[in-house]
């Protein structure tokens, strides 16, 4: 039997304040996948991570997560999320500041030598060794999103949430980025669900679902989205999408 989705909703919604942002959403997010939610700003993307990591208020419907309701405690070590702003110490250095979420994670004397060891890891995957000593303020908008996702990175979460990861980044960092999020899924079994609004970030996706204005318009591969649509690029199959009755 294949393995139930990391992620699953039915009929998900959400308010802020009078205004629904969430509108009754449908979707699932396979294991061991890359999936993309993709979708102008705006559109809801980061309310949805919320929801998902167990943050967001005023939520109804069925949200499950790795075979639990969102925002479950024990989903708390089985989830990396990483905000659109990053979330580091600027007084701290980079080890400095994964030494101390790593004690959050698995404290007391006895986990010490799996938490340097977990530091490392996640110090080397995005690539900041060199920079392990340097102070988090120092560090340039690119580095300061990859310490970020080292912090994620801790403990091997089953599921790690990025919230437009890529923004801001130069066409190196994104594609060495990239090829780390295949690595996790490929060869560690993580599943990644990856927020964006660039378009042509579709095609490094297993799989996507794309979103306006609260709604999931489309949940499919690209391949199969640019069959179905008749559409060169997944900007176009977008467009057709939003203006086809």
């Amino acid at each position: 039997m294949p393995s139930p989705p990391a992620i699953h909703a039915h009929t998900l919604s959400t308010t802020r304040g009078p205004r629904q942002v969430l509108h009754d959403l449908d979707f699932t997010v396979p294991r061991a996948r890359i999936t993309g939610l993709l979708g102008p700003s705006g559109c809801g993307k980061s309310t949805l991570l919320r929801a998902i990591v167990g943050t967001q208020a005023k939520v109804t419907g069925t949200l499950t997560v790795l075979g639990r309701p969102a925002g479950h405690p024990d989903l708390r070590s089985r989830i990396g999320y990483v905000t659109q702003a990053p979330a580091v110490y600027n007084d701290l250095t980079v080890r400095q500041n994964l030494a101390h979420f790593a004690a959050i994670l698995t404290p007391g004397r006895a986990a010490a030598e799996a938490r340097t060891a977990s530091v490392a890891r996640a110090l080397t995957a995005v690539d900041l060794t060199s920079h392990a000593d340097d102070l988090a303020g120092h560090l340039s908008g690119g580095q300061r999103s990859r310490a970020s996702l080292a912090v994620a990175l801790l403990g091997a979460p089953e599921l790690l949430i990025l919230d437009e990861p890529t923004v801001g980044l130069d066409p190196v960092l994104r594609r060495d980025l990239w090829n780390l999020f295949h690595t996790l899924a490929a060869d560690h079994g993580t599943t990644l669900l990856v927020s964006s609004h660039v378009m042509d970030e579709a095609e490094r996706c297993d799989r996507l679902l794309l979103m306006r204005e609260g709604r999931i318009l489309a949940e499919d591969t690209p391949t199969a989205l640019l069959a179905h649509t008749q559409a060169p690029t997944i900007e176009s199959a977008f467009l057709h999408l939003v203006t086809t009755p």
